[in-house]
């Protein structure tokens, strides 16, 4: 440390007398800027105030010229009146003289704090009467076509006191309001010469302690010096550590992004591991097929009833394997479906299959339903997938070999009691496993995501947090009881849904209350031949007259051949255009066509692209294309008409 940098920080040295006239001079400065703010503020506030009542002066003006130019252009219109008798120029008089007394009204308004102007005003409203009466009998004797007397009398108007009495008013009020407008600006040029002389002498003031401020910060700038280099390292090492965290915050984002794949990848995996047991199920189900239809072809003629009941045989095996399908479909999907009101019962008991062939033959599954039938509204997609994977992590904490109960409950809380539940009634889910169980410790973390108990490679941590983001977003919440050697029990908490589906509840009341559509002139977009001959044959048997169609680029084409159709049945995925797009380019020509789409997997065709047209699903039986049919009928008839642009 230096001579001088000593003498600065020593205690009882020279510092003190600086430090003192230091703060004297911020206190004077404080001072000056204080009495300055205040001039200026009140400079500013009597400028302000000049300014509006200037303003109201030239209003006060300027309104008295608009009173004088109405009277006049009322009295001129009158005058053409009378030599004219043109009854649009009399209703124009009246036009100008009413606005001539709302003008006035405005005026007196305007006027209101000053009693001298609202003396002028009130003689000026009596002659403005007097005046509408004299002009009223003019205007009186032309209507009634006494056009030499209205002449008189309209001569004699402009003669009349009472014009006089409204320009002398009139005069008067705007003198007045320019002598009270010269005033006020001589005020305000006066406060404002007093203001910048005050100012002057405070900015005056203000300079000398700035001067002396000056002359005394080079004593305390190297001390400081030391300061600036500390908050310099300091903002390096900020700025070091905000570059870290945006590393960081970019190494999680991508980490985010891979974990969504790994999910959607174990995710196939897990549908790899069904194809086995699918692959079973599905020869079981093609051989009742198959059996059927071969002993019904061969009974055909000789035993018709039993025929018909191998025929049956062979339906319900191929439902059995549509519905299969349909639910490989759904679970092998990465975007979530829509939410929809689900009975819980019904949606564990038909995870059966799923679950059997997922978990293997050690793992013996229990169901139990003591929901009431009650219900919740969630995505089936994402709750059967949470409910999967609360099953896996149950066959892997018993090792493959064990017990598994699921259990479906009712119950009414109160606020708080489960998680952060507000009182009302909700659907439990509870799946119970006969496993190894886990910790106080262990079960305290793990709905933390990236937390895992499994070996590396075999676990993500992300399951359970998924299960708990899923159910805190439906406004639900998870419960947890495990012990060492007891097993674990997962609870979910799911809100009661008691809504009514209102829209979906009215289109199938539609539906099913209207009698099947009469006979309709139908085209078929359909690209597989055999699927395309299924259809029409269908379509025959029902009694319409199907056009058949295997090449959606040719429907426009066809329907002008046609000169169009009463409803469009196409496919979704077609090789060169999809069903969506087709539609979309026929619907400005064919406003009035019902549509209704037919597909077995929509793939990466969006449910918003549909546009809420019904939609059949693949394998389909004469029923439910009837059923279809008649509700893409009443959509098109619940659709109001068209309306042209002009």
């Amino acid at each position: 440390m230096s001579a001088d940098e000593a003498e600065i920080v020593a205690p009882g040295g020279s510092f003190g007398w600086r430090a003192i006239i230091l703060a004297v001079l911020a206190l004077a400065g404080a001072a000056v800027l204080v009495a300055l703010i205040l001039t200026l503020r009140g400079a500013n506030r009597e400028r302000d105030r000049a300014l509006q009542l200037q303003g109201r002066s030239y209003d006060v003006m300027i309104l008295a010229r608009t009173v004088a130019g109405t009277i006049a252009r009322a009295e001129a219109s009158l005058g053409r009146y009378v030599i004219s008798t043109d009854r649009q120029l009399g209703q124009l008089y009246a036009d100008e003289w009413q606005a001539a007394g709302s003008q006035l009204d405005r005026l007196a308004r305007i006027t209101a704090a000053d009693a001298e102007q609202q003396r002028r005003i009130s003689r000026l409203r009596d002659a403005y009467e007097t005046r509408g009466e004299e002009l009223s009998l003019t205007a009186l004797s032309t209507r009634y076509k006494k056009n030499n007397q209205a002449l008189a009398l309209y001569h004699r108007a402009r003669q009349a006191p009472a014009l006089a009495a409204i320009h002398r008013e009139l005069d008067l009020i705007t003198a007045y309001e320019r002598m009270l407008l010269n005033e006020r600006t001589a005020r305000a040029m006066a406060t404002v010469r007093d203001a910048s002389r005050i100012a002057g002498i405070l900015a005056g003031f203000g300079i000398l302690l700035v001067l002396g401020a000056i002359t005394l910060g080079w004593i305390i700038v190297r001390t400081m010096r030391e300061r600036a280099e500390a908050e310099t390292e300091a903002a390096a090492a900020s700025q070091r550590a905000d570059e870290l965290s945006a590393a960081v915050a970019a190494a999680t984002d991508e980490l985010r992004v891979q974990e969504a794949r790994l999910r959607q990848v174990q995710k196939m995996e897990a549908v790899g591991q069904l194809t086995g047991g699918i692959a079973h199920d599905f020869n079981n189900m093609l051989a009742v097929v198959t059996g059927g239809l071969e002993l019904a072809a061969r009974s055909l003629t000789q035993n018709p009833a039993a025929a018909r009941r191998h025929i049956e045989s062979a339906t319900e095996g191929a439902n059995r394997a549509a519905a299969l399908t349909r639910r490989l479909l759904a679970f092998s999907r990465e975007e979530s479906l829509k939410p929809e009101s689900i009975e819980v019962a019904q949606l564990v008991a038909g995870m059966r299959d799923l679950l059997d062939r997922t978990l293997g033959d050690g793992i013996t599954v229990l169901f139990r339903d003591e929901a009431r039938g009650w219900r919740v509204r969630a995505d089936r997609v994402q709750l059967e997938n949470a409910l999967l994977n609360l099953a896996v992590n149950a066959r892997d904490a018993m090792d493959g070999r064990g017990e598994l109960t699921i259990v479906s409950g009712a119950v009414a809380l109160a606020g708080a009691v489960v998680g952060d539940c507000v009182a009302g009634d909700y659907v439990t889910v509870a799946v119970h496993d006969t496993g190894c169980g886990m910790t106080a410790e262990v079960a305290e973390r793990v709905f933390e995501p990236f937390f895992t108990t499994k070996e590396v490679g075999k676990g993500t941590g992300l399951g359970l947090s998924q299960i708990f983001a899923l159910v805190q977003q439906l406004g639900g919440a998870v419960g947890i009881a495990s012990a060492p050697g007891a097993g674990t029990t997962v609870t979910l908490h799911l809100p009661r849904d008691k809504t009514e589906e209102r829209e979906t509840t009215h289109l199938s009341l539609s539906v099913l209350g209207a009698a099947p559509p009469p006979s309709l002139d139908i085209l078929v977009v359909e690209d597989d031949p055999r699927v395309l001959a299924a259809t029409m044959g269908a379509l025959a048997e029902l009694g319409h007259r199907p056009v058949a169609c295997d090449d959606p680029l040719r429907a426009p084409a066809m329907l002008e051949a046609a000169g169009g159709v009463d409803l469009l049945m196409s496919d979704v995925l077609m090789p060169r255009q999809t069903g969506p797009e087709m539609v979309a380019g026929l619907e400005d020509r064919w406003p009035n066509m019902a549509v209704m789409f037919v597909t077995g997997f929509a793939g990466d065709v969006a449910t918003h692209q549909l546009h809420g047209r019904p939609v059949l699903r693949k394998p389909y039986t004469l029923a439910a294309l009837e059923s279809t049919l008649a509700e893409a009928m009443a959509q098109r008839d619940a659709q109001p008409e068209p309306i042209a642009a002009e």
